[in-house]
């Protein structure tokens, strides 16, 4: 039986303090975005082509048009928004800097309300990630500015036989370690940006390459507060190289990286507005 004021798991409800904590999020966040030049967007609750931004189709909330055709509610905004600006707006605008206030949703239902931005053409990470810290900076919060670049880890499994993806994904340190390669092990312990020239003289020059674009995005940045996680790795169908995750303990408020669609290298993020309203009215 299910009453009438049950509502289903994982979707939101806002009311009173909530409430108001919630439009002052989003107030101060697209004060901050608008002064740096941004425009808001609000795309179509369901879409055509969400496969093409989420990793597991499973995930998708599906429905059908009245000519049969298989659409989905919005579960990302990312790809959404560049396509939509590339293909339907091209001749109308030519502005590259977006950001987006809206839900996204995931089977069965599951709702998260998120502040995005798209900075299409971009390809120097540090422009949007000072805002994303900008922002939360103005919400007076302080986390910890996780830096990783997930071609490190796609680079290792193909030098090492006995490495996969999984590994990664669960930090299986010990099976990094038993393989004895001094400057691996090297990279394991690596979170400090001052560790890493001394890193540069004996990694493989793949890996020099991609830990050089690490460093140089701390140097852009000004990161105070941040680590370096090399070994990172979480599967996303568009972020595939530089990436960065606001933390605090367990939370995630926020997380960004650079990536390609068709031939246009872009870079965005996203602050996850649920966790800070449960964060801020604590």
């Amino acid at each position: 039986m299910i009453f009438e004021h049950e509502i289903p798991d994982g979707s939101r409800l806002y009311f009173g303090q909530t409430a108001k904590k919630k439009r002052e999020i989003e107030k101060i966040a697209s004060d901050i975005l608008y002064t740096d030049g941004f425009e808001e967007i609000v795309t179509p609750m369901f879409s055509y082509h969400q496969h093409h931004s989420i990793a597991d189709e499973k995930e998708l909330v599906r429905v059908n048009d009245e000519k049969n055709n298989k659409i989905s509610l919005r579960a990302d905004s990312t790809i959404d928004v560049v396509r939509i600006i590339e293909k339907r707006l091209g001749q109308n605008t030519e502005h590259k800097k977006w950001f987006y206030i809206q839900p996204v949703f995931r089977y069965p239902t599951h709702e998260f309300n998120q502040i995005g931005v798209e900075f299409m053409g971009e390809k120097k990470l540090s422009k949007v990630m000072s805002l994303a810290v900008n922002i939360l900076d103005s919400l007076e919060v302080k986390p910890l500015i996780q830096i990783s670049n997930i071609k490190i880890p796609k680079i290792l499994t193909e030098m090492f036989d006995e490495l996969t993806l999984d590994d990664f994904r669960h930090i299986n340190i010990e099976k990094f370690l038993n393989l004895k390669v001094e400057w691996l092990e090297k990279l394991v312990y690596l979170q400090h940006v001052e560790q890493v020239d001394e890193l540069l003289k004996i990694v493989p020059d793949k890996i020099k390459a991609e830990l050089l674009k690490m460093k140089e995005l701390c140097s852009e940045a000004s990161c105070k507060n941040s680590v370096l996680a090399p070994m990172y790795y979480a599967e996303m169908l568009y972020y595939d190289e530089l990436f960065f995750r606001i933390i605090d303990k367990n939370e995630v408020y926020a997380r960004g990286g650079r990536y390609k669609n068709s031939e246009l290298t872009s870079v965005g993020f996203a602050i996850y507005t649920d966790i800070l309203c449960e964060t801020l009215t604590k």
